[in-house]
């Protein structure tokens, strides 16, 4: 079985971590990335706090997503990276 960081590397990304890149292709918040994977799943997947958390963290570190301090909120918010969007575009074209 393959631990969950190497499907990261390979490029191979479980769904709740494919729909948070999803979301971040515009800058958004925590509580926002939750309720748009909500949303766009039509509420087939529902992330809790300790999921959204450790995925965000894993993607950080992946260099795929980047933490940026929302000062008129001082809430965390993510993006996208280039890394992550150029995952993102592989995974849908390999979906085709």
């Amino acid at each position: 079985m393959m631990a969950r960081n190497d499907t990261l590397k390979m490029g191979k990304l479980r769904d709740i971590a494919f729909y948070i890149l999803l979301s971040l292709v515009k800058e958004n918040h925590r509580y926002s990335i939750m309720k748009t994977v909500e949303e766009v799943t039509g509420g087939e997947i529902k992330i809790g706090a300790a999921s959204l958390y450790s995925t965000l963290k894993k993607l950080v570190n992946e260099e795929m997503i980047e933490k940026i301090l929302d000062q008129s909120f001082n809430k965390k918010t993510y993006i996208i990276t280039s890394n992550g969007y150029e995952t993102l575009k592989k995974i849908m074209n390999e979906e085709k």
